[in-house]
């Protein structure tokens, strides 16, 4: 499909697609309308190896790259938006910080569950006052004895209580450093950890099916070695987290479009008007021909992106160029699929307004892509930066 894919690649995207269309497709209109959140398909999700394709076999993963990932994502997104966000949140947000900054006791504790997709963890880092200024994180944390007692509250955090969420790791102020700035790290919360409350869920425009809570921490402790990676580095695991994470929601928007896609030329070829179908009509024609175009360009930043990232370890690729990279595919990714869902949409025409078509739920899932993991404009700030311009 790119030149970014291998066979391998292809032959995970067959066999989520297959399990999407069974498993997905024909209950995702009920979860939505139910805010119901499918604990059963979170399993059986596990039991294909979705949780673990970036994940060593030594945890029960597959040892895969971001590129099998992106393409799970976005198989899944392209059936429902809700499913597809649970597994990138559950790996990019989740499984990734312990993997790549926890000490081996952390990893051999969390991980097997998660990769397995047993249980599912969180990433505490949004605030009520502390959105993309995340250097204004206000919890805190405070060494007491052989224990840390958090206290905070932290919003819109995804996997964060579920029945099965077993962990929250958060970022908190733990100090303050000799130039005044608060010194931020990075603490994994159990779930049931007294004083740690996961509030009742949102009620969202969107992405009904994922779970999404505010979080509150009131005097909640937990033992000192529940630090993840070196104290005062919180807020730079957080910004390579989120690299990441801008290719994984890029992913997810690719999804999107396609499904936009594909709604748009099926109802073209069967809405019939003035004795013929829509889609013999120009208006109709090139605005699915301008969601081609957008599918083709936002899939292709998005494996580029991906497939860069294994080229960090070799040396192929610098950070630098690997961000500058995420950044575009997720501001470009992301902007299409909102602009694809209108598009798909007015196609429909008053039909498009009504709930029992996908394409409604598509339009309120697409807003939040352009929002999660890094705004548009931040993206353009960080795209900017990259290019040397010295903007705030």
């Amino acid at each position: 499909m790119t030149a970014f894919l291998q066979p391998e690649h292809e032959e995970l995207r067959a066999v989520v697609r297959d399990f999407a269309q069974k498993e997905i497709a024909p209950h995702a209109s009920q979860w939505d309308r139910d805010h119901h959140f499918p604990v059963d398909v979170v399993h059986k999700m596990g039991e294909l190896g979705l949780f673990g394709l970036t994940a060593p076999e030594a945890y029960g993963g597959g040892e895969g790259d971001l590129v099998a990932l992106c393409v799970a994502i976005e198989e899944l997104g392209r059936v429902d938006q809700s499913i597809g966000i649970t597994l990138e949140a559950a790996v990019g947000l989740g499984i990734n910080p312990i993997l790549t900054y926890g000490t081996d006791e952390q990893k051999e504790r969390w991980l097997p569950d998660l990769v397995a997709g047993k249980k599912l963890a969180g990433f505490g880092l949004t605030e009520p006052g502390a959105g993309s200024d995340a250097g204004a994180t206000a919890t805190k944390a405070v060494l007491d004895g052989d224990e840390w007692v958090v206290d905070g509250a932290k919003q819109f955090i995804t996997n964060s209580g579920s029945s099965i969420t077993s962990v929250v790791t958060v970022t908190a102020r733990t100090g303050t450093r000799e130039n005044g700035k608060p010194e931020i790290s990075t603490i994994m919360i159990p779930s049931g950890t007294p004083g740690f409350t996961a509030e009742k869920s949102y009620d969202k425009l969107g992405w009904h099916a994922s779970d999404t809570h505010p979080l509150s921490f009131d005097g909640a402790r937990v033992p000192a070695d529940h630090l993840l990676g070196e104290r005062g580095r919180g807020y730079a695991q957080f910004l390579a987290t989120l690299d990441d994470g801008r290719v994984a929601i890029a992913a997810l928007a690719v999804g999107c479009i396609q499904a936009c896609l594909d709604m748009a030329l099926e109802y073209a070829g069967e809405r019939q008007t003035f004795g013929g179908p829509i889609g013999r009509k120009q208006g109709v024609a090139f605005q699915i021909a301008d969601l081609e175009v957008m599918l083709r360009a936002s899939r292709l930043l998005t494996y580029e992106a991906a497939a860069m990232k294994a080229g960090l370890d070799s040396g192929a690729v610098t950070m630098k160029e690997f961000k500058q990279a995420a950044a575009a595919a997720k501001l470009y990714a992301t902007e299409s699929a909102v602009t694809a869902t209108r598009i798909a949409t007015q196609i429909f025409g008053g039909y498009g307004f009504m709930e029992e078509y996908p394409v409604a739920r598509f339009y309120r899932d697409a807003k939040i892509l352009e929002i999660g993991e890094g705004t548009s404009e931040v993206q353009r700030m960080l795209i900017a930066r990259g290019l040397g311009l010295p903007v705030e």
